[in-house]
């Protein structure tokens, strides 16, 4: 198989961090984190699933570029002390061998830029901030690509139920070409997905975020409503929903854009975006534009994204272009 080796790493770190992520959200999360509005937690989940994630792909890809959503300055601060103990102790219970230093010199791995050449990885330690401080749904987010295509995807999901058989905590992988699977988080134990043969949109169910501030909500009911779509949306954070169109829970994810200048992160999209398309289904910008995954760190030739199972994706583009008014 094309990217065994890098597939069985990416797999391991997405592990890894999952386990320190949902270690961190089970310790740190409570009700007065929330009432607070504080989101130290996630702060500390953050940098030390960049740390486990980055620390593992430079021990077996040493020469290879990472991008990634946190440097390590902040840490380095003295007044940062308390956070940077809690951060070290959350990797510490994954690799305890790791020092301080190995830790943040693998934060600051993910400074790379990205571009149309050459070969990098990108990562976005936890996808969902919202979502992992009220217990709901998170990812964590790895892909590679090479030469601006994304050749690798790997998403941990560790709050989203399985859909077969008991417990929760899903891994989604996916290679260009090989297909996509799923995996128990905590066996190991794996089966290949495709997204749901639903030919008549209106009986489609669709996924969009929860916070009304990463997708447009009202243009997403004019969607559904055009569609003659009768089921409520599923809305939940995170790449997730990309994991649940690929294996057949969904069969539609709008993320329509809330202004006309907002840039998506390609950590936000290119590890979900080929999990779906190597389960079967497409997936695109509200324009039917592929994503363009080679113009830095942002998805700069895009706006917003569609996917679908691809069954009548041209016919919710269509509908999508309605509610936007183009």
């Amino acid at each position: 198989m094309a990217w065994e080796r890098e597939r069985r790493a990416a797999i391991a770190a997405v592990e890894m961090a999952s386990r320190l992520c949902a270690d961190v959200q089970l310790r740190l999360v409570g009700s007065i984190t929330l009432a607070k509005g504080d989101k130290s937690p996630v702060t500390v989940a953050d940098f030390g699933a960049q740390a486990i994630v980055n620390h593992h792909l430079g021990m077996l890809f040493p020469h290879d570029p990472i991008i990634g959503e946190e440097d390590a300055a902040e840490l380095r601060k003295p007044e940062n002390a308390a956070l940077t103990a809690k951060v070290l102790a959350a990797i510490r219970e994954i690799i305890p061998t790791m020092s301080e230093q190995s830790a943040l010199s693998a934060i600051d791995r993910g400074n790379s830029m990205g571009g149309r050449e050459g070969r990098y990885w990108t990562l976005d330690p936890v996808d969902g901030t919202k979502g992992f401080l009220r217990h709901g749904q998170y990812a964590v987010a790895l892909s590679l690509i090479q030469d601006g295509e994304v050749q690798l995807g790997v998403l941990g999901c560790p709050n989203l139920a399985l859909d077969r058989g008991n417990g929760a905590g899903s891994i989604f992988v996916a290679t260009k070409g090989g297909g996509a699977a799923q995996i128990v988080l905590d066996d190991r134990s794996e089966w290949p997905i495709r997204v749901d043969n639903v030919e008549d949109p209106a009986l489609a169910r669709f996924c969009e975020s929860v916070e009304s501030g990463h997708t447009a909500q009202d243009e997403s009911a004019v969607v559904a409503a055009d569609l003659g779509i009768v089921f409520p949306p599923v809305r939940m954070d995170s790449q997730c929903k990309y994991g649940v169109v690929a294996r057949g829970g969904a069969s539609i994810y709008l993320r329509l854009p809330t202004r006309k200048d907002y840039v998506e992160r390609i950590w936000d999209h290119a590890a979900g975006a080929l999990v779906v398309t190597e389960a079967g289904g497409r997936v695109t910008d509200v324009r039917g534009k592929p994503l363009d995954f080679g113009c830095g760190r942002g998805l700069e030739a895009n706006s917003g994204v569609v996917a679908t199972n691809g069954r009548f994706h041209d016919r919710v583009l269509a509908a999508v272009a309605g509610a936007l008014g183009e």
